[in-house]
């Protein structure tokens, strides 16, 4: 497979090296965690020529004596040389049994600047409070950016390779197939039902895998959608399946604490406050849907609108579904004091559809940016002060 470098990530990483934090790298299954470590680990050894690296990846089977965590703790404290940098690298840290035993010790000694990645839903973010006793930073991984697929595959026609990337998204484990059909069992079986629905199962101790499946299957049909958990409970009833409430809503949690959604929460823009009856669920990489549910309804609106969704989230956007005079704005996305209003859609060639998604921004008054995302092949042009891109040449901007 053909690497690119994600130097967004590699930079994110070396901007706290050498701090006192546990460095754990976070992301859905396969969205490229180890090779930003093997990445990382490059670097480190190039830019720091007195640097000790002890590297252990337990996906390799020579590693396997050390899945017990004293075992684990010998192997490292034994390669600590003193006039050095050291550093640990440890990849799919969970299959060490008390594996965060052996790891606060070290980082109680502080002879070693530790990173760290393992399964999403054994290495959750709300759990490393209690696993580690010291503090901890995230680098949150998601798969290939438009730009990142542009740049793996160079091709010279931008709006090409957007078409393209709609329907292949970002799981760059997938290119390596030659027919689609290929990338999506790849998609399907390999990443999300092997590892992410899997990872679920075994650590929640889940029985009902069938309802789990139909929750997701749900939740990919409507990205995009205002839900409630209230809602897809009565949906899900409707069609014959044993459910309740809180199941549903311990599912959702599951699913998003594993990387495989992300929850969207509603904001009152007039009044300034969060809406707690509905939210939105987006996929973390789209092609998810079509490799799990089919290409009969490409449903192309919608998955246009995930990918925005998970751009901005990589930008390290917070993202919130706008909501003002009854009308509805696809994100409000916020960094520090930045804030900026985005529309989605598809087509807007259609005069009455390009009045409808443009309305509820003039609505808008303060002075933030506001924009309307499409894909119509041209340049941006501003309407009434809101900049309309087509969404290929929003996606590079920066990139």
């Amino acid at each position: 497979m053909r690497l690119i470098n994600r130097d967004s990530y590699v930079t994110q990483a070396m901007s706290v090296n050498g701090a006192p934090d546990i460095k754990v790298i976070t992301g859905v299954r396969r969205s490229g965690k180890s090779k930003l470590l093997e990445k990382l680990i490059s670097k480190i050894k190039r830019v720091d020529r007195l640097s000790n690296v002890v590297h252990i990846n337990f996906n390799i089977l020579k590693f396997e004596p050390l899945l017990e965590y004293h075992a684990l703790y010998d192997y490292i404290e034994s390669r600590y040389e003193k006039k050095k940098h050291n550093y640990l690298f440890i990849d799919e840290v969970q299959m060490c049994k008390n594996f965060e035993k052996a790891i606060n010790s070290l980082h109680t000694e502080e002879k070693f600047d530790i990173y760290l990645t393992g399964s999403n839903a054994f290495l959750l973010s709300s759990d490393l409070a209690t696993l580690f006793t010291g503090r901890t930073f995230e680098i949150e991984v998601f798969p290939f950016s438009f730009a990142e697929y542009l740049k793996y595959y160079g091709s010279k026609n931008k709006y090409d390779a957007f078409d393209s990337y709609m329907e292949e998204g970002g799981m760059a484990g997938s290119y390596l197939y030659k027919s689609r059909a290929q990338k999506y069992d790849y998609i399907n079986g390999e990443v999300f039902n092997a590892l992410i629905i899997r990872d679920i199962i075994n650590k929640y101790k889940i029985r009902n895998r069938a309802l789990l499946d139909t929750l997701v299957d749900f939740l990919m049909d409507n990205i995009g959608n205002l839900v409630s958990v209230r809602k897809i409970a009565a949906s899900l009833a409707s069609n014959k399946t044993k459910v309740n409430d809180k199941t549903i809503g311990k599912y959702i949690d599951y699913l998003c604490k594993a990387f495989a959604f992300y929850r969207i929460r509603r904001y009152d823009i007039r009044g300034k406050k969060y809406l707690a009856s509905e939210d939105k669920y987006y996929l973390s990489d789209h092609s998810f849907k079509y490799a799990r549910l089919g290409t009969k309804n490409m449903d192309y609106g919608h998955v246009l609108e995930n990918v925005v969704a998970i751009e901005l989230l990589r930008r390290g956007y917070e993202l919130y579904a706008g909501v003002l005079y009854k009308k509805e704005i696809d994100f409000v996305a916020v960094k520090k004091d930045e804030k900026i209003y985005i529309q989605v859609s598809d087509d807007i060639t259609n005069p009455q559809t390009f009045e409808r998604e443009l309305e509820p921004l003039l609505a808008i008054k303060d002075a933030y940016p506001k924009i309307l995302l499409t894909r119509s092949r041209k340049k941006m042009r501003q309407f009434e002060g809101v900049k309309i891109y087509d969404t290929a040449d929003w996606l590079l901007l920066n990139a």
